[in-house]
């Protein structure tokens, strides 16, 4: 069986994206994020200690109820301003600077 094929037909083409490679602009109604960089960077911290500082945390579920619930697996570390989660995430950057 053979089959034919119409070689007037133009091939499909891949169309560049026009947003390839940028970030999405947070919409007016999302509210600003507190990041783990900007977290690190007011407790004087480097940010790769902060993120396993609140990993451990974050298991300490007796301590920090929020922190764990709050937190979804291999997503970055952001809260909204003025959460209990965020003040949770201080509480445990703070404590463990100091020792």
């Amino acid at each position: 069986m053979t089959t034919t094929t119409n070689l007037n037909t133009p091939a499909p083409t891949a169309k560049p994206q026009a947003n390839a490679g940028k970030k999405a602009a947070p919409t007016k109604d999302a509210p600003p994020m507190v990041t783990l960089d900007q977290l690190a960077r007011e407790l004087k911290m480097p940010p790769r200690d902060a993120r396993m500082l609140l990993r451990l945390a974050a298991k300490q579920s007796k301590l920090y109820p929020t922190l764990g619930k709050d937190h979804v697996a291999r997503q970055p570390w952001q809260w909204t301003p003025g959460s209990k989660a965020l003040e949770e995430a201080r509480k445990a950057l703070s404590a463990t600077s100091n020792v």
